[in-house]
């Protein structure tokens, strides 16, 4: 256990204090975690869209003051009661959408979206208790999406940590917190889908979550994955994860899922004529 186990820690963070206003570097109180908890150093935090999407406050209710991020990659500094999966020193990813383990969903191979601990940008506080475990002079600073990785420590719920190797890097697999694994797209495409041996299959858009998908169609064994993006240099990058053909739809003057159908149309074309070979 550290030494500083069961005691505020104080230090810096990165506070939006209202909608679209420049963050702020404060010194915050960071409480000790409570059941089934776990306070954690964050080394590493990258920045989503999503962060940048809720400080300005589009499209959703308004919570502030408050600390963003939830791409980081961290280590142990204490736990709660109840915790016994984690100690001090686990190197750790926070995930927004967790899994407690025990509702229906946890148990089901066809769904993770956590009864409990499934993302709620609503909510600014931990389950606990219903209270913020970061504040400035006493005025609580309320959390997002039970991560807050814009800050030297944070405490999380311990379902919503995935431990690491330590070997990892923790700059590089930081981005494995929401890229690769939103939805856990892989395994989605994997159990859901439920795709056959050999199938064509389209990803729209390259970005981590569509390479993630594109990542479950190869594991499948899909025979051609068409990755369709607006921007042709991701293409490369995207062979590495499986993917075999590319539409950039600005390169098409019509739209183009029809280009799609075109590509796919000349495979059953072929097909068809492998059979017409065939006959006696």
């Amino acid at each position: 256990m550290s030494n500083t186990a069961g005691q505020v820690i104080r230090c810096r963070a990165a506070v939006a204090w209202e909608a679209g206003k420049p963050l702020v570097i404060e010194e915050v109180e960071v409480a000790p975690p409570q059941a089934n908890e776990v306070r954690l150093k964050i080394l590493f935090t990258s920045l989503c869209h999503t962060d940048v999407y809720f400080w300005e406050a589009k499209g959703q209710n308004p919570l502030f003051p408050r600390i963003y991020g939830h791409e980081a990659g961290g280590i142990v500094e204490s736990v709660g009661e109840g915790v016994t999966d984690l100690k001090a020193g686990d190197h750790v990813l926070p995930v927004f959408t967790g899994e407690c383990k025990d509702c229906a969903h946890c148990k089901s191979e066809e769904s993770n979206m956590c009864d409990l601990l499934r993302i709620n940008t609503d909510r600014g506080v931990m389950l606990s208790d219903g209270k913020s475990r970061f504040s400035i002079k006493g005025k609580p600073i309320y959390h997002f999406v039970g991560t807050s990785t814009f800050s030297e420590y944070t405490v999380v719920h311990v379902g919503c940590l995935a431990k690491i190797n330590p070997s990892a890097p923790l700059d590089k697999v930081c981005v494995l917190s929401c890229g690769i694994s939103t939805g856990k797209l892989s395994r989605s495409y994997l159990n859901v889908a439920k795709p056959k041996k050999g199938s064509t299959v389209a990803v729209f858009g390259l970005g981590a979550v569509g390479l993630a998908a594109a990542e479950g169609a190869r594991m499948s064994g899909a025979s051609r994955i068409i990755g369709v993006d607006l921007n042709s240099s991701r293409f490369e990058e995207a062979k590495k994860f499986g993917v075999t053909e590319f539409v950039n739809p600005k390169e098409h003057k019509k739209p183009v899922q029809e280009v799609i159908a075109e590509l796919t149309k000349e495979e059953w074309t072929e097909a068809l004529n492998v059979q017409e070979m065939l006959k006696p």
